[in-house]
Protein backbone atom coordinates (compact mmCIF):
# COMPACT_ATOMS: atom_id res chain seq x y z
CA UNK A 1 0.00 0.00 0.00
CA UNK A 2 1.13 3.40 -1.07
CA UNK A 3 0.83 6.25 1.61
CA UNK A 4 1.00 10.04 1.32
CA UNK A 5 4.75 10.83 2.68
CA UNK A 6 3.03 12.23 5.81
CA UNK A 7 1.63 8.79 6.79
CA UNK A 8 3.33 7.00 9.13
CA UNK A 9 4.30 2.98 8.05
CA UNK A 10 2.49 1.37 10.64
CA UNK A 11 -0.65 3.28 10.15
CA UNK A 12 -2.11 1.08 7.68
CA UNK A 13 -0.30 -2.20 8.92
CA UNK A 14 -3.51 -2.99 10.80
CA UNK A 15 -5.24 -3.63 7.57
CA UNK A 16 -2.84 -5.24 5.37
CA UNK A 17 -2.30 -7.65 8.35
CA UNK A 18 -5.96 -8.60 7.99
CA UNK A 19 -5.11 -10.19 4.21
CA UNK A 20 -2.06 -11.60 5.18
CA UNK A 21 -2.62 -15.57 4.73
CA UNK A 22 -3.21 -17.80 7.94
CA UNK A 23 -0.31 -20.01 7.43
CA UNK A 24 2.28 -16.74 8.21
CA UNK A 25 3.74 -17.49 11.66
CA UNK A 26 6.07 -14.97 11.73
CA UNK A 27 5.74 -11.07 11.04
CA UNK A 28 8.75 -8.82 10.32
CA UNK A 29 8.63 -5.28 10.88
CA UNK A 30 11.00 -2.36 11.32
CA UNK A 31 11.21 -0.73 15.19
CA UNK A 32 7.90 1.79 14.10
CA UNK A 33 5.72 -1.67 14.02
CA UNK A 34 6.58 -2.49 17.60
CA UNK A 35 3.26 -1.55 18.48
CA UNK A 36 0.59 -2.82 21.07
CA UNK A 37 -2.04 -2.70 18.75
CA UNK A 38 -0.31 -4.93 15.79
CA UNK A 39 1.24 -7.35 18.84
CA UNK A 40 -2.00 -8.12 19.62
CA UNK A 41 -3.79 -8.29 16.29
CA UNK A 42 -1.16 -10.75 15.17
CA UNK A 43 -1.47 -12.78 18.56
CA UNK A 44 -5.30 -12.86 17.95
CA UNK A 45 -4.31 -14.80 14.88
CA UNK A 46 -1.64 -17.18 16.26
CA UNK A 47 1.85 -14.89 14.60
CA UNK A 48 4.34 -13.67 16.48
CA UNK A 49 5.53 -10.44 15.72
CA UNK A 50 8.94 -10.07 15.47
CA UNK A 51 10.40 -6.16 15.79
CA UNK A 52 13.08 -4.56 16.85
CA UNK A 53 13.00 -3.79 20.97
CA UNK A 54 13.31 -0.31 22.28
CA UNK A 55 15.57 0.01 25.26
CA UNK A 56 19.43 -0.43 25.78
CA UNK A 57 21.64 -2.67 23.67
CA UNK A 58 22.66 -5.55 24.03
CA UNK A 59 19.01 -7.09 24.82
CA UNK A 60 19.25 -10.64 26.38
CA UNK A 61 15.40 -11.56 26.07
CA UNK A 62 14.83 -14.75 25.08
CA UNK A 63 13.60 -13.52 21.49
CA UNK A 64 17.45 -11.64 21.05
CA UNK A 65 18.50 -14.57 18.92
CA UNK A 66 15.22 -14.72 16.54
CA UNK A 67 15.19 -11.39 16.19
CA UNK A 68 18.72 -10.50 14.92
CA UNK A 69 18.51 -13.65 12.32
CA UNK A 70 15.36 -12.81 10.82
CA UNK A 71 16.60 -8.85 10.49
CA UNK A 72 20.17 -10.44 9.18
CA UNK A 73 17.58 -11.74 6.41
CA UNK A 74 15.63 -8.77 6.04
CA UNK A 75 18.29 -6.38 5.55
CA UNK A 76 20.04 -8.28 2.90
CA UNK A 77 16.60 -9.22 1.07
CA UNK A 78 14.27 -6.43 1.53
CA UNK A 79 16.91 -3.55 1.69
CA UNK A 80 19.19 -4.67 -0.86
CA UNK A 81 15.73 -4.72 -2.86
CA UNK A 82 14.44 -1.05 -2.21
CA UNK A 83 17.81 0.29 -3.10
CA UNK A 84 18.13 -1.14 -6.14
CA UNK A 85 14.80 -0.38 -7.36
CA UNK A 86 15.00 3.26 -6.14
CA UNK A 87 18.35 3.29 -7.58
CA UNK A 88 16.48 2.36 -11.31
CA UNK A 89 13.45 4.35 -11.06
CA UNK A 90 15.06 7.28 -9.21
CA UNK A 91 12.94 7.04 -6.36
CA UNK A 92 15.45 8.64 -3.82
CA UNK A 93 14.37 12.02 -5.17
CA UNK A 94 10.65 13.77 -6.04
CA UNK A 95 8.55 11.31 -8.23
CA UNK A 96 7.19 12.79 -11.41
CA UNK A 97 3.88 13.06 -10.20
CA UNK A 98 1.25 14.91 -8.50
CA UNK A 99 -1.21 13.51 -6.19
CA UNK A 100 -1.50 10.51 -4.53
CA UNK A 101 -3.08 8.55 -6.94
CA UNK A 102 -0.94 9.42 -9.84
CA UNK A 103 1.96 8.71 -7.76
CA UNK A 104 0.55 5.32 -6.66
CA UNK A 105 -0.08 4.51 -11.15
CA UNK A 106 3.40 5.70 -11.36
CA UNK A 107 4.70 2.71 -8.54
CA UNK A 108 2.68 0.20 -9.21
CA UNK A 109 3.75 0.84 -13.44
CA UNK A 110 7.36 1.03 -12.23
CA UNK A 111 6.62 -2.45 -10.25
CA UNK A 112 4.95 -3.87 -12.93
CA UNK A 113 8.25 -2.70 -15.26
CA UNK A 114 10.51 -3.97 -13.03
CA UNK A 115 8.76 -7.67 -12.72
CA UNK A 116 8.51 -8.11 -16.79
CA UNK A 117 12.14 -7.50 -16.94
CA UNK A 118 13.49 -9.71 -14.26
CA UNK A 119 10.98 -12.47 -16.56
CA UNK A 120 12.47 -11.69 -19.45
CA UNK A 121 15.99 -11.68 -18.38
CA UNK A 122 14.91 -15.21 -16.68
CA UNK A 123 13.71 -16.63 -19.13
CA UNK A 124 16.62 -15.47 -21.93
CA UNK A 125 19.22 -16.57 -18.81
CA UNK A 126 20.98 -13.16 -18.46
CA UNK A 127 21.76 -12.20 -15.01
CA UNK A 128 18.78 -11.24 -13.54
CA UNK A 129 19.73 -7.82 -11.87
CA UNK A 130 23.15 -7.12 -13.62
CA UNK A 131 22.81 -4.37 -16.07
CA UNK A 132 19.01 -3.98 -15.16
CA UNK A 133 18.91 -0.37 -15.39
CA UNK A 134 20.59 0.69 -18.55
CA UNK A 135 18.48 -2.59 -20.12
CA UNK A 136 15.57 -1.04 -19.02
CA UNK A 137 16.62 2.44 -20.46
CA UNK A 138 17.16 1.05 -23.22
CA UNK A 139 13.95 -0.66 -24.13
Amino acid sequence: MLTAANVADSDPAASLLREVPTEIRFVLGDRHYNRDELRALCAQDGRLLVTIKYGKYPHTDDGVEVRRVFHKLRSTAIENFNEHFKGIFDGHGQVPTKGLLATQRFALGAILVYQLALWYRFEHDLELCVGLKAFLKAA
